[in-house]
């Protein structure tokens, strides 16, 4: 069966995108899945919570590595039978976890998977943009962030409870059944799209020289690395520090999901309109919700309208940072976004070292205070941006740079 015909306008110019932003809910879903399920992993293996963390690290920092080798090693695939490989691949990493008895055996596992990712989010910020019905580009990547924020919602605290149910390796598998399905999916929707404006290492120097991307670049380092020093640990520090069971930890880990499609949506309709504030406002409300998580703890009602607040928030500033990448970098547009995939996995496997590093010698208490601290470097360094230039977002000469990268594929 041939590949659909692309269509730009109708209710089926969506389907594309709807396929695209299920791709993604799986993806997330398995990302962050040992989040909730660390303390029974954990148990299981027979290993610490602070070892079996190193999890989350390796997978992050195999994508921060891979990404773009691999992005420029399939830079001039078509896109769709690409992506189809990488959810073959991505399924099978899953299944197999049913056999992963040892830590060693679960962290191959998620290598594998982890190499898929690489790819992945490479491309998928690109194609999102490529896909979204013609003059909906900003609604098509929210609706494509919300399949990852629908993770948070429903992925996370679904399969955390799936893994208290049932056991943690089948939560694993179950998300390979989930993969399969968006398979179909995505090979009966998306239609055939030849690799464009994907760039090469010979792009690298040309964006490079861009302040606006290498703002970006720097905030999603920082940003990241607070917010997953703490994330990381979310589960153990709620049920160290505030005393909470395993259904108020999912409990919390589906408001924080909630307000994440708050803040998608809001973000969706500010981010065009109000670079600065859509860009500085969440990054004041991270670092004020990671100060406040530990504080808040004994406190129920109060910590969730936090998390309401830190959701909205997180979410609302990666909408920004995707916007600042399309904007900076339309000419070089993969290899931009496997740089800012990669750069965005060292903050995640970063954030998890350094959370296990806290716990061996402080304990939980000072990992929320830590992420807070490293946040508020990314907060004050955009204030001042703006201050100064009277924009938080650095300009950048795309137009006139488009030519030189142009040239320099050629060369």
């Amino acid at each position: 069966m041939s590949a659909p015909e692309p269509v730009k306008y109708g209710i089926r110019a969506w389907l594309p995108i709807v396929g695209l932003a299920f791709a993604a809910f799986v993806f997330n879903t398995s990302e962050f899945l040992p989040v909730g399920l660390l303390p029974d992993i954990a148990g299981d293996l027979g290993e610490t919570v602070a070892f079996t963390g190193l999890v989350i690290t390796g997978y992050a920092w195999v994508v921060a590595l891979m990404s773009l080798p691999l992005t420029i090693a399939t830079a001039k695939l078509e896109r769709r039978k690409l992506l189809l490989c990488l959810i073959a691949v991505f399924a099978l990493a899953h299944f197999v976890v049913l056999w992963a008895e040892s830590f060693e055996k679960l962290f191959a596992a998620r290598i594998a998977v982890a190499l898929t990712h690489s790819i992945f989010w490479s491309i998928m910020t690109p194609l999102a943009a490529r896909m979204a019905p013609r003059g909906k580009r900003a609604l098509g990547l929210a609706a494509v962030m919300g399949g990852t924020i629908v993770a948070t919602v429903l992925g996370v605290p679904i399969g955390t409870q799936l893994g208290h149910m049932f056991g943690w390796q089948e939560a694993f598998f179950i998300i390979g059944i989930a993969a399969a399905l968006v398979f179909a999916l995505i090979y009966f929707v998306l239609p055939e799209c030849a690799s464009n404006r994907a760039g090469s290492m010979k792009s690298l120097p040309v964006i490079l020289k861009r302040p606006a991307l290498i703002q970006l670049y720097c905030l999603t380092a920082v940003t990241v690395l607070g917010q997953y020093t703490a994330y990381s640990y979310i589960s153990p520090i709620l049920q160290t520090v505030g005393g909470f069971g395993e259904t108020d930890v999912v409990t919390t880990l589906f408001v924080f999901g909630i307000a994440g499609i708050l803040g998608t949506v809001l973000s969706s309709k500010l981010v065009e309109r109000f670079p600065s504030g859509s860009l500085a406002v969440p990054l004041i409300v991270i670092a004020a919700s990671l100060f406040l998580i530990v504080p808040l703890c004994g406190h129920f009602g109060l910590l969730m309208a936090l998390v309401v607040a830190w959701g909205a928030a997180m979410t609302a500033v990666c909408m920004a940072f995707q916007t600042m990448l399309l904007n900076a970098a339309p000419d070089a547009a993969d290899i931009a976004a496997s740089l800012y995939s990669g750069i965005f996995n060292i903050g995640i496997g970063g954030g998890a070292f350094i959370g296990s590093g806290i716990l061996r010698v402080s304990g939980y208490e000072p990992i929320a205070y830590t992420g807070g601290a490293i946040v508020a470097v990314s907060a004050i360094s955009t204030i001042v941006v703006w201050l100064r230039t009277g924009s938080a977002v650095l300009k950048s000469s795309v137009a006139a740079d488009e030519a030189k990268t142009t040239e320099a594929e050629k060369a």
